[in-house]
């Protein structure tokens, strides 16, 4: 597998790969808007085909994971531990003291995924998500950048 930044010319690619991952993915329309702005980066892991994927923003000393997906045929094999270093990296580069990500509360997997990166909870979002029609909240997570903190 390799890891790659991914450009505007990967949008269908990563929507493919987060519609795998989401019950209500973004389109490859939304990705692009999102990649045309400031502050944004994208990064594919592909083997035969994307099997994962991530958005990063970093704008004004913070930096904040917007999405990343892994599709299920490959899960558990370091494809988001790869994604979730990149953007740790990247928002690192671009001057964020801190990096952040939402995560559904029941969702155990992405849960670990984040503390091992070092991710901690810092707040919560009261049914920010919606599961077979029920709230789910979302927990608010934190890594620090700064090398005093991290």
């Amino acid at each position: 597998m390799r890891l790659r930044l991914a450009g505007p010319g990967d949008a269908e690619a990563l929507a493919a790969v987060h519609a795998l991952a989401f019950d209500a993915p973004w389109s490859a329309d939304e990705i692009a808007a999102l990649l045309a702005g400031p502050g944004v980066a994208a990064w594919l892991v592909e083997a035969e085909t994307a099997v994962g994927m991530s958005l990063v923003r970093t704008v004004a000393g913070e930096g904040e994971v917007l999405t990343i997906a892994v599709a299920p045929v490959a899960r558990r094999r370091g494809v988001g531990d790869a994604l979730v270093a990149a953007a740790v990296v990247a928002a690192g580069a671009a001057g964020a003291d801190s990096l952040f990500h939402e995560v559904a509360d029941d969702n155990a997997a992405a849960r670990a995924l984040y503390a091992k990166a070092g991710f901690v909870p810092v707040g919560r979002r009261a049914g920010y998500y919606r599961r077979a029609g029920r709230p789910v909240d979302a927990l608010v997570l934190r890594r620090s950048l700064n090398s005093a903190q991290a």
